[in-house]
């Protein structure tokens, strides 16, 4: 053993240098589940027990606001007309206004209803059920619109801002995207400069596909500011973030876009054209702007998978009623095997979602200000899995589901995007891994110091020799769920104990063998996040699961069937994803397949000759 430790701190030493290109400064110590688990360790803090975070005034005071609004998606909103005309009906749109669906979460004292996070969640889980359209045109106002005057607003700004945005008399959008800049928000061209007598800002540029952009008033732009250096004297662009009212002249925007889905929502192009930005409007500091733009999408995030919830409720529920009444071949369809496995698949993709979900938010609701890994594959989790559920219940309705008034068609038109915005689930890959595996970098650099001073630091030494020793003859760490979870549940616990511990060796294993270089390794970095999303989905319904087994709830058998197939499967995945990590059959097809878009992309198209050609 100890010339295998010999070794193992040479690789520490050797891999350091270049992890520390990753980890540019200390990261303390996280609480976040999801963070651990690119350490191999296991932390409950947030996970266990499935966090419950409202009072019996606040769950009463949600029922008092879901009803009316059940009633008003039921009896006002047509979704169906509102998507052929290609926008919220005009009375729909007042409606929501008078509920107060504008202002969910501003402050009472600003003149909203004051929610907190899951009792936002679950009132924006009835919009996720009835209509994308109306829940994009809500979603986009106030969790990323005005998002940011509640995070970072001056005191003088909320006062100014908040209440009309509460009222729906102002409505708000989120000025990111440009044609040049999608998921890459450094790369933006908007500027805004400041003026000679620095009163205000001069703002011009131009934002794309953006949601209310025909509709708002206010809108959170974000702009290239030049910031001098103080140290250096050296001026260079940064983003800032600003607070532009579509009164203070030269804003513009074009014409709706044509969308393949979520047609209700106005989305256009909006123009800034020498606009005087007063210098109180700046939102956080100057040059800040990266860090509120990535707040404000962390922030937003988590609501995205309540919304999928709701989605999938409502599908799955239309799936299951033509199920237990379609007669084909002398039997309801719901007999046969073919669809019960599609119906099971579809209940498990939902428990997931909405496992994850609520537990987001309560962790939000609890104080957590880590949170941004959990959020990225709660929106990752739930926007595939709200595809999946509405494709197979368009399946399972057959022809019927393929037509326009069922309403499936229009919900998997308007469930694409959800893939694409507020960060690309391909990019949010690469996020959670690189993430987590910055955190994980740190406790390999705090080994290295370690290392180079035994005396002080031998109880580091000691465990992270004690941890290797016994995965080099093949015992486990000795963490276990199972002292968290139900006991019926026992068998779940140790298989995500053990994705756990699998996971937190391939994060480490990958970083001695590619340090820095990690960043370019793309194939694994999907798979590294493809695990860490599972290993989160898998804790979410173990720990929610053993709440309702505790509780003794009247679903908890049905939930306890959920869980064991989807942790089952979950843990299946994952040790195929790691063993592609280290294999070189899969190392060959990674590198032919970049080879194959390398020449697909020189050629402009398909390569191969059509098999008619000679």
């Amino acid at each position: 053993m100890t010339g295998e430790w010999k070794a193992y701190c040479t690789l520490i030493r050797q891999c350091i240098p270049a992890i520390s290109s990753i980890q540019k400064r200390h990261v303390s110590e996280s609480r976040s589940f999801a963070m651990n688990i690119f350490r191999g360790k296991i932390e409950v803090e947030q996970v266990f027990p499935y966090p419950d975070v409202l009072s019996a005034d606040q769950l009463e005071s949600l029922q008092t606001l879901l009803n009316p609004t059940e009633k008003f998606f039921q009896e006002v909103n047509d979704p169906l007309k509102n998507d052929a005309i290609e926008k919220v009906e005009d009375a729909t749109l007042q409606g929501l206004k008078d509920l107060g669906a504008f202002g969910l979460q501003v402050p009472e004292d600003y003149g909203g209803l004051g929610l907190n996070n899951t009792q936002y969640a679950r009132l924006v889980e009835v919009v996720g059920a009835h209509d994308l359209g109306v829940g994009i045109t809500l979603g986009a106002h106030q969790s990323i619109g005005f998002k940011g005057i509640l995070l970072f607003g001056t005191p003088e700004q909320k006062k100014k801002y908040l209440p009309k945005l509460a009222t729906g008399e102002d409505v708000a959008a989120f000025c990111l995207t440009e044609p040049s800049s999608g998921s890459d928000a450094s790369s933006i061209r908007t500027r805004a400069v400041p003026s000679a007598d620095g009163s205000h800002y001069i703002l011009n540029g131009s934002k794309i596909w953006i949601s209310n952009g025909g509709l708002s008033e206010i809108f959170t732009v974000f702009a290239q500011v030049p910031v001098k250096d103080p140290a250096t004297g050296e001026t260079k662009d940064k983003v800032s973030a600003f607070v532009v009212e579509r009164s203070f002249g030269g804003v513009t925007n074009g014409p709706p876009e044509k969308k393949m889905g979520i047609k209700a929502s106005n989305t256009a192009e909006v123009y800034f054209e020498d606009v005087k930005v007063p210098k109180k409007n700046l939102l956080g500091e100057v040059g800040g702007g990266f860090k509120v733009a990535m707040m404000i999408l962390n922030n937003g995030r988590f609501g995205m998978a309540a919304v999928l919830a709701g989605t999938m409720r409502a599908c799955i529920t239309k799936a299951v009623e033509h199920a237990s009444t379609r007669v084909q071949f002398g039997h309801k369809i719901e007999t046969y095997g073919a669809i019960q496995e599609k119906i099971s698949r579809m209940a498990m993709a939902h428990y997931v979602t909405e496992s994850m979900a609520y537990m987001v938010s309560a962790n939000m609701d609890q104080g957590s200000k880590e949170f941004q890994i959990e959020a990225a594959i709660s929106k990752i989790y739930g926007s595939e899995a709200a595809w999946f559920v509405a494709d197979e219940a368009i399946q399972i309705l057959g022809g019927m589901g393929y037509m326009r008034e069922t309403g499936l068609e229009k919900v998997f038109r308007d469930l694409r995007i959800f893939r694409i915005f507020e960060g690309t689930n391909d990019i949010l890959r690469l996020f959670v891994a690189l993430t987590g595996i910055q955190y994980a970098g740190s406790s390999l650099k705090e080994l290295q110091k370690a290392i180079k001073s035994p005396a002080a630091n031998l109880g580091i030494l000691l465990d992270a020799g004690s941890k290797r020793a016994k995965r080099m003859v093949g015992l486990s760490s000795g963490q276990s769920l199972t002292t968290f979870a139900h006991s019926d549940l026992s068998d779940c616990a140790n298989l995500t104990s053990t994705a756990i511990e699998d996971f937190g060796i391939s994060v480490e294993d990958l970083l001695i063998k590619y340090g820095r270089k990690i960043i370019d390794e793309q194939f694994l970095l999907k798979r590294l996040a493809d695990a860490a999303i599972d290993i989160y989905a898998m804790i979410a319904v173990l720990s929610r699961t053993s709440r309702s087994l505790e509780l003794g709830l009247s679903s908890a058998e049905h939930e306890s069937k959920l869980c064991n197939v989807f942790i089952g499967e979950a843990a299946d995945r994952i040790k195929i994803g790691l063993r592609e990590l280290t294999s070189s059959k899969c190392r060959k097809n990674f590198d032919m397949m970049a080879s194959i878009s390398k020449d697909l992309c020189a050629n402009g198209g398909l390569v191969q000759r059509h098999p008619l050609d000679k």
